[in-house]
């Protein structure tokens, strides 16, 4: 399936597609490296709208073409932009990744090429971040006059280290694919060509599994880096609670509790 149109948005720049339970989200401007305008993040938050939660269990997030994920935000538009509309234009990128990174169901960035800026950014927002051989990843703002305004600062220092953040940040150096995973920032590194298969094996591995119970898991890793510990473990308690008299629960302990394994595993159910 591919979303075209959705509300009032004319889709140009987002292909929406879905095999089974995985979408994959792909930003559609190559000529311009996939580079994000006010419209591609409009798009964007269409689009995750417009997924439907009760059959989809995992996106995959990617670029088109093989040299760029996402070079960054479109410096055309931001160079004449002044400190109100600078801010706005941030809000607007920082929306629409929250948007993503609090969406109820896994999201797997598919990195192929170029991460910089936005890029980089929005890869973070994203829960795992697979990459291939040529990607490169950078926030290179400070080299441009200004800081990192989709989250940059914020998320690099927490998926990193301060210290290795605010070196990448402060020098706006790129990295290459294997110093990302050196790093932490990709859990994976590929060859172009397995890149997409193997984001769709992890998204169909994740998909095999009891939806709620994946949800809770993101909800409660997400919910609770932002509190103490204390906190955290009352948000995984509750979550865990919440698991408890689904058909997921039921069926999934019974066949575990089921020795001669007899019957037929069928797929959770979203209930």
């Amino acid at each position: 399936m591919i979303i075209k149109e959705s509300g009032d948005i004319d889709m140009e720049f987002i292909l929406y597609e879905v095999k089974g339970a995985v979408g994959t989200i792909t930003i559609n401007r190559e000529k311009a490296l996939n580079a994000l305008n006010s419209k591609v993040l409009d798009e964007l938050s269409v689009t995750l709208d417009a997924v439907d939660l009760e059959n989809t269990r995992c996106l995959i997030l990617t670029g088109a073409g093989e040299k760029s994920f996402v070079a960054g935000a479109d410096i055309g538009e931001m160079s004449t932009l002044t400190k109100a509309e600078g801010e706005a234009f941030g809000k607007k990128g920082n929306d629409v990744f929250r948007k993503l990174e609090n969406f109820p169901i896994p999201v797997i960035a598919a990195v192929n090429g170029f991460a910089l800026g936005g890029g980089c950014e929005i890869a973070m927002s994203c829960d795992i971040r697979i990459c291939s051989e040529n990607a490169v990843f950078g926030q290179p703002e400070v080299g441009l006059g200004i800081t990192p305004g989709f989250g940059g600062t914020q998320r690099l220092a927490r998926l990193v280290s301060p210290g290795m953040a605010k070196q990448m940040i402060y020098t706006a150096r790129n990295i290459k694919a294997d110093e990302a995973y050196r790093i932490g920032l990709v859990n994976a590194v590929y060859p172009q060509e397995e890149l997409i298969p193997a984001a769709e094996k992890m998204a169909a591995g994740i998909a095999k599994n009891a939806p709620i119970a994946v949800r809770n898991c993101k909800k409660a890793i997400n919910d609770g880096l932002q509190v103490d510990i204390d906190q955290a473990i009352v948000i995984e308690e509750k979550l865990f609670g919440d698991c408890f008299e689904t058909e997921d629960q039921r069926y999934g302990m019974a066949f575990f509790l089921d020795k001669n394994k007899e019957k037929v595993k069928e797929p959770f159910k979203n209930c």
